[in-house]
């Protein structure tokens, strides 16, 4: 446990991995739904419920029915200014927000093994966004990579004999799995919510959904996400009015998210009518921000640097948005209020954000 004045101190869900506590083959529960970040690595991870913490603390062990399994495929070459985030609200946008529940998802295709470790954290934070268990990649050499050197990973002979045992964890390829999806990584473009649960997402050039084939209460449920965000059916959300913009979360608050955001609005200027909110998600994140020089790029574009944790993504302490203000969120849930009472939230990539912050609307990154 690290103190508000740690210098180790930020989101479970990010400090474990970049601390080399998160490991391969481990089974790993959290008070929180968004545990499944660190399935990016091989483990079993998945929240739990307050009664259950205590079960665990009390004897290491959990009650759980078995879920089913499910094997999602992306295959292909990723398209410029698409990052693991976009593809993450793809397969929710192809599968519903409840296309995985009663499952466990395992990712792979060759675009999955594409993606860095901060990617594929991404990816698997947001597993738990369409219903499912939790999410997992099998680990590699760039997981390996990764947890190689951290402050609680293995050391000398206990890395070799435990390196071992990680290279076994993987489907044997025979493996057959309840439901399965394959998906082209080319169809993918940056992406966007236009509704108030992730799986309401779109292509940045895309129209909103006139809503047509819905019957009953799905219908009803369209409807009333269209009214709680001010949008029509039909319409473009492209040059959609936006108010604030977030950069953070257990989803999209770690050094690779922040250069990229940097490396776009290097020499640019946020717009005057943007109210943007830069927060790492741990202090180690902060300080490598600070080390490589990012805060001063942020500042030069209008831009301040906050203090870490979990912030606007479910509206703590003041980072609140406003009733019927718009927001473009680089974290997990966009829900009714999740952000503020009557706040507005759009779902994105650290990239999408960087552009609607410059642009002033929604806007396609590579466009600018």
């Amino acid at each position: 446990m690290y103190s508000l004045d740690h210098q180790y101190h930020g989101i479970v869900h990010i400090i474990g991995p970049e601390l080399g506590i998160t490991q391969p083959g481990m089974t790993i529960v959290c008070g929180d739904s968004h545990t499944s970040t660190h399935g990016a690595f091989g483990s079993i991870a998945f929240g739990i419920g307050t009664s259950e913490v205590e079960m665990v603390f009390a004897s290491q062990c959990i009650l759980q029915p078995k879920p089913k399994k499910m094997r999602i495929n992306v295959e292909g070459k990723l398209q410029d200014s698409v990052t693991a985030k976009d593809i993450a609200l793809y397969v929710i946008s192809q599968i519903s927000s409840s296309g995985g529940t009663g499952h466990f998802i395992e990712f792979s295709g060759s675009a999955i093994r594409s993606l860095t470790m901060e990617g594929r954290m991404t990816l698997c934070n947001m597993s738990i966004e369409c219903g499912a268990r939790g999410g997992m990649i099998a680990p590699d050499e760039v997981t390996f990579e990764y947890i190689k050197g951290r402050e609680y990973a293995p050391k000398g002979e206990e890395w070799e004999t435990k390196l071992a045992q990680w290279q076994q964890l993987k489907s044997d390829d025979n493996a057959v799995f309840d439901a399965e999806f394959t998906f082209d990584a080319a169809d993918i473009e940056p992406m966007i919510t236009y509704g108030t649960n992730p799986g309401m997402g779109m292509g940045v050039n895309g129209t909103i959904p006139t809503g047509e084939n819905l019957v009953g209460s799905d219908r009803i449920t369209f409807g009333k996400a269209l009214d709680y965000m001010g949008f029509k059916p039909g319409e473009k959300i492209k040059g959609k009015k936006v108010d604030y913009v977030f950069i953070g979360s257990c989803t999209n608050g770690r050094i690779e998210d922040f250069r990229l955001f940097a490396n776009f609005v290097k020499g640019k200027k946020k717009a005057e009518n943007v109210t943007a909110w830069i927060v790492p998600g741990s202090k180690k994140v902060e300080k490598q921000i600070r080390e490589e020089g990012l805060v001063e790029i942020f500042e030069a574009a209008g831009f301040a640097l906050r203090q870490p944790g979990c912030s606007a993504c479910l509206a703590m302490n003041d980072d609140k948005i406003p009733e019927g203000k718009y927001s473009v969120s680089t974290s997990n849930r966009n829900f009714e209020g999740r952000q503020g009472p009557g706040a507005r939230t759009m779902l994105a990539s650290p990239l999408m954000a960087a552009a609607a912050a410059i642009a002033g609307v929604v806007a396609d990154p590579r466009e600018i």
